[in-house]
């Protein structure tokens, strides 16, 4: 053994070691998790994410020592940018595959509850890294991953095969499932979603799990839901935590959509006020921002933040987008003032729904995600929930 490779064990151990006290790692992975380690999927370069400042910096396996610390750390790692039209090692535009933080990959596979004799199908095969994990846990033959993006898939399987953990791999729409291999007892998505698809619950033995980042245009968060599949075709199930994932590429929001909601602001928008603070719209965890994109549906939801916007009470314009028509409103926040300025245009007042919902959901107390749950016809029509499958969520449209 090598002083590298030494290192790259002790490495291993600290970051397993880490996982399992902070609960993210069970006991029944660890095995795995150690004989299976996230460095052998990696390709040259990636990209080390800084969840802090949002920003993305290349590491290289040439500087052994930044490499080692990547690898074997609890942070996402760009893989590819803008679906692999990215040259360069400066960050593209958009990152369009990772290998996903150890922590959000462990939990996951523990809500996922495998065991002998379970068939997994994945959603989103990315480095390989997950694949390899339940291939060593449940045999080769037991799971098949799916991924769109051809080169991803080239170097996924490459990393599989000298690994020793090649199994199924099809390069093909994660959104079909793969039909070929069903029934399964799993389906596992690693791609935030904003529709279960219809495949995934057709292709899911009665009693079987598809567990899933969904969430809503409102925001980019998603929230992972664990849903039981029934007789009848349809699943339901709790929110488990909040998580963020890269979005499944067809379900992805295409802003530019909303080019022509605002020809001439104000232009003939209503004007009005609102006591409702900056800071009460959530920042980039917060579950009010899940649970408002819950209740207001087909809305997109930013905010524009301004230089002195420092923190979630700076100045700032909260911008909202109906998807269906060209309704649009706009909430101008300025520091140091007790009323913000709302402008509202179109046959939907967004922001009357917004703050609407915002009451409602401060009337419960502000609970987090996991009192929500998702119910789901055999044709993907979902339903949100709130403490029981039967106490459906308001809408406020």
């Amino acid at each position: 053994m090598t002083l590298a490779d030494e290192r790259d064990d002790r490495a291993g151990e600290e970051l397993a070691r880490y996982l399992l006290d902070t609960g993210a790692l069970a006991a029944d992975w660890v095995g795995t998790f150690r004989a299976v380690p996230r460095s052998l999927f990696l390709p040259e370069p990636v990209w080390a994410y800084d969840m802090g400042t949002g920003r993305s910096e290349p590491v290289h396996r040439a500087d052994a020592d930044a490499w080692r610390g990547a690898a074997f750390a609890d942070v996402p790692l760009v893989t590819q940018w803008d679906d692999g039209r990215h040259t360069g090692t400066a960050p593209g535009t958009v990152p369009t595959s990772s290998a996903s933080m150890p922590s959000v990959v462990t939990a996951m596979l523990g809500e996922l509850d495998v065991r002998e004799g379970v068939r997994v199908l994945e959603i989103g095969t990315g480095t390989g890294w997950n694949a390899g994990l339940l291939t060593h846990r449940l045999g080769p033959g037991q799971v098949v991953s799916v991924e769109i993006d051809g080169a991803v898939a080239v170097r996924a399987r490459a990393a599989l095969t000298r690994a020793g953990l090649a199994g199924v791999l099809v390069h093909g729409d994660g959104q079909e499932g793969w039909a070929a291999g069903a029934p399964y007892d799993r389906v596992i998505v690693t791609a935030g979603v904003r529709e279960v698809s219809p495949h995934w619950l057709a292709q899911t033995r009665p009693g079987g799990v598809v567990l899933a980042p969904f969430g809503t245009h409102y925001s980019d968060q998603d929230a992972l839901v664990r849903l039981t599949r029934r007789e009848d075709g349809s699943a339901g199930g709790p929110f488990v935590r909040m998580v963020e994932f890269m979005k499944l590429r067809a379900q992805r929001l295409d802003w530019g959509r909303f080019d022509g909601h605002v020809v001439d602001f104000p232009g003939g928008a209503e004007v009005s006020g609102t006591a409702v603070g900056m800071g009460e719209l959530g920042g980039r965890y917060d579950a009010v921002r899940f649970v408002m994109g819950l209740c207001v549906p087909d809305c997109a939801h930013v905010v524009n933040r301004r230089e002195d916007g420092v923190g979630v009470d700076g100045s700032g314009t909260a911008w909202f987008f109906d998807l269906g028509s060209r309704s649009w409103a706009a909430v101008d926040f300025r520091r140091g003032e007790a009323d913000a300025t709302v402008y509202q245009y179109g046959p939907r007042r967004l922001w009357d729904e917004v703050e609407r919902a915002l009451g409602w959901w401060k009337g419960l107390g502000g609970p987090g995600v996991e009192r929500f749950g998702l119910t789901v016809a055999a044709d993907g029509g979902a339903r949100p929930w709130f403490g029981e499958p039967g106490r459906v969520l308001p809408r406020f449209a």
